[in-house]
């Protein structure tokens, strides 16, 4: 079972708009930075506090190659969301509105 800040920490990291298209976009594969910049239309900065939000929830890994950072789905993070939203779904299975 998820302890409440690590389910929050989630979930927070896909509660904005910007976060929600880096996850789309790293759908296709690890991305470099410089590219998810110039997709998403922002600066290095804001990129940093997005990225930074999806790695510490764990949805994102980077991985550094010499001064470029790539960055990829972590499936971890993605199973423990799965689990989460699979396991809220079972309890409505079985208690219903």
């Amino acid at each position: 079972m998820h302890l409440p800040h690590q389910t929050a920490r989630l979930f927070k990291a896909l509660c904005d708009e910007h976060r929600v298209q880096i996850v789309q976009l790293l759908r296709g594969g690890e991305m470099c930075a410089c590219h998810l910049q110039q997709e998403l239309k922002i600066g290095q900065s804001t990129l940093s506090h997005h990225m930074k939000i999806l790695c510490d929830s764990g949805l994102v890994c980077a991985r550094k190659e010499g001064r470029w950072i790539h960055y990829s789905l972590k499936n971890t993070g993605l199973r423990e969301m799965q689990h989460y939203i699979s396991a809220l779904l079972e309890t409505q299975k079985k208690n219903p509105l």
